[in-house]
């Protein structure tokens, strides 16, 4: 049988390595792997693809990924692009005067380290908003910036409580300054217009396009419900999955509601089977079991320092009761759902290594697939845990390096020996572990090879600061590994991920062989095509 699709002249990434430099795919399959001789497979409607020496390979997959909201943000009040506080305030300051028409200011991606401390006030945002609302989360969408109408709106003041999982940031005199951290975010959030039906719909496409331009052909949605205002993406992944614009190929994570308990599990038994439509399934749940080390609300065995170096009374915040996550997770591992845990701490990565442990004696081996998210502190007593127990390490490689946000905010105040226990890439895999990775976009770009660049490296493209733990870091093949096969594993898509007879025709193209060169130049790749099924989703202008 002739081909559908043929790329030739190599090379071509296989699970056995470079070894191969031609592809034949027939239908959505990849049909034959190997050289010249597939040139026989060519037939008068064959596509050949002439590779010219770029690398061939599975296509990516992002393990933990917000899309909608990411694309709702692209087309709000963007904040990702800027560094300082003078940008930032000059970007909000032009997109309220280009849109008077909209009753609140919303949007977000402002950078922690522009701002002494990481908590801007309200009243930076009052000398450039002073008439309508403001509600922008930062980057890492943990904490909120609001100004002072915002506050007045919500009825936020200094005799507001801070709720159980959240923190109001306040001036000297007990008045809200104008930062909402974690669930205290809600307070304003909860007030926002939702987005319309369309609006999310035309968000989820034009991330999608933004995604398939980065060579990812499938991915884990980490958020499918409603939390801190952000509007469930569900219903647009449905729509799409059914009229046929969901080329991706997507797991969607339904949130645990950290506010209730047991209860709501058959609630997401319902919702799996009513959230599941062809390249779309719920068969995930979410459990965000803490915050973020720089507002220091990710959960510690050990207390924070503060700015002089001394233990603090704070070791961050557990929003899932540790005590009841074992009995959570075995429920929801024995009605075959995959837990997709929120662990930046060392103390929630071991909650939910613990809370894994616990299904697995209950139930017994099982395919449910178990992964952990972020890992940002990982305690070294942890790591050989992951392959013992059968959890993914779920890497976000772009943070593990040094930056302004991890030098200022985070390292002072936990101290040298758990700094070095961030990101254990190098470790986790010589353990033993499977290593999947994903961005979290909009936190990150959404850039594989940017997260694979840092991966190896552990130094920022383009940057001049020292090596973030080199005995961290991990080889190309590797970290190419964990953007598709490892991720391809958390997905649950056993025929994707690889280049090999039988499997699925999601593939990409580079614009070169990043082997061929210095790894240094890693992040200098692009993405010359990329296919799902067979299907071209992607071409560069140069393709």
């Amino acid at each position: 049988m002739h081909a559908d699709l043929l790329f030739t002249g190599g090379p071509v990434l296989t699970p056995a390595g470079r070894t191969a430099t031609a592809v034949a795919v027939t239908g959505d399959r990849i049909t034959a792997v190997g050289h010249g001789e597939l040139r026989e497979l060519t037939g008068p409607r064959t596509e050949v693809v002439d590779l010219a020496g770029r690398l061939l390979l599975p296509g990516f997959q992002d393990a933990h990924v917000h899309p909608v909201p990411a694309g709702l943000e692209l087309t709000q009040c963007d904040l990702s692009g800027t560094t300082t506080a003078e940008d930032t305030l000059a970007a909000v300051r032009a997109y309220a005067e280009a849109h008077p028409e909209r009753e609140w200011i919303l949007g977000g991606g402002w950078s922690m380290e522009a701002f002494e401390g990481g908590t801007p006030t309200k009243e930076l945002l009052d000398a450039v908003v002073p008439d309508r609302p403001v509600y922008l989360p930062n980057r890492d969408h943990h904490g909120a910036w609001v100004n002072s109408r915002a506050l007045e709106l919500a009825g936020v003041d200094r005799n507001t409580p801070d709720p159980a999982d959240g923190r109001i940031e306040r001036d000297a005199s007990g008045a809200p300054s104008g930062t909402l951290q974690e669930g205290a975010m809600q307070l304003v959030g909860r007030l926002t217009p939702p987005a319309t039906t369309a609006d999310r719909l035309a968000a989820l496409l034009h991330a999608q396009r933004h995604l398939h331009a980065l060579g990812i052909t499938a991915w884990q949605d980490a958020l499918i419900g409603d939390f801190l205002g952000m509007d469930d993406p569900a219903e647009a992944y449905l729509t799409a999955a059914r009229d046929g614009s969901l080329t991706a190929r997507v797991v969607g994570a339904l949130w645990w509601d950290r506010e209730r308990g047991a209860e709501q599990i058959p609630e997401l038994v319902e919702k799996r089977a009513a959230s599941s439509h062809g390249r779309f399934r719920a068969g995930t749940v979410k459990l965000m079991l803490d915050g973020v080390a720089e507002n220091h609300t990710a959960a510690l065995l050990d207390p924070y320092l503060d700015r002089c170096g001394c233990a603090t009374a704070n070791r961050g915040k557990s929003f899932i009761d540790p005590d009841r996550l074992p009995a959570y997770v075995t429920e929801l591992d024995a009605l075959g759902f995959q837990c997709h845990f929120h662990a930046l701490g060392d103390r929630a990565v071991r909650d939910a290594l613990d809370a894994v442990e616990a299904a697995r004696a209950a139930n017994g081996p099982s395919d449910t697939r178990p992964h952990l998210a972020h890992l940002q502190v990982v305690h070294p007593d942890d790591v050989p845990r992951f392959a013992r127990l059968g959890a993914t390490a779920n890497l976000q490689p772009l943070w593990a390096a040094h930056e302004p946000q991890m030098d200022e905010l985070t390292i002072p105040f936990l101290g040298p020996e758990r700094a070095a226990w961030q990101y254990p890439f190098g470790a986790l895999l010589r353990s033993g572990a499977r290593l999947a990775a994903g961005s979290d976009w909009p936190v990150s770009s959404p850039d594989p090879l940017q997260g694979i660049h840092v991966a190896v490296n552990r130094v920022e493209p383009g940057g001049d600061r020292p090596v973030f733990l080199p005995h961290e870091r991990l080889n190309l093949a590797d970290a190419l590994t964990a953007y598709t096969a490892g991720s391809a594993y958390v997905n649950h898509l056993d025929d994707a991920g690889r280049v090999a007879v039988g499997a699925l025709a999601d593939l990409v193209v580079l614009d070169r062989d990043p082997f061929a060169g210095p790894v240094e130049a890693i992040a200098e790749t692009g993405v010359a095509l990329t296919y799902v099924g067979g299907e071209r989703v992607y071409a560069a202008a140069n393709a």
